[in-house]
């Protein structure tokens, strides 16, 4: 498969990580685990959703500190889930990742 230009690999992981929140990989070390990105890179990723109108909320876990908790997917603005779903394999390996 021929190299992803940087546009394109931006755009393919924002979808993947959206559609993997919608999965229940819900928070930046499950993220990282899923995918094998360096934890800035999911942090980053998350929040730029929000360019793309993918409304992403963080909801604290009740009684626990320091922000731990999941992130939710809640409106996916002009993106057609079902489409990601769909082709989230093709997704997962242009960008390489090992799940």
């Amino acid at each position: 498969m021929p190299a992803l230009s940087k546009t394109k690999s931006s755009f393919y992981r924002r979808l993947y990580v959206a559609h993997l929140i919608e999965q229940g990989v819900a928070s930046v070390p499950t993220l990282i685990e899923a995918t094998g990105m360096p934890r800035r890179t999911a942090q980053d990723t998350i929040a730029s959703l929000a360019e793309l109108d993918i409304e992403c909320v963080f909801t604290k876990d009740e009684g626990e500190r320091h922000n731990i908790g999941r992130y939710q997917i809640r409106d996916w603005g002009a993106i057609d889930p079902r489409w990601v779903a769909t082709h989230a394999e093709r997704l997962k390996q242009a960008l390489g990742y090992a799940i």
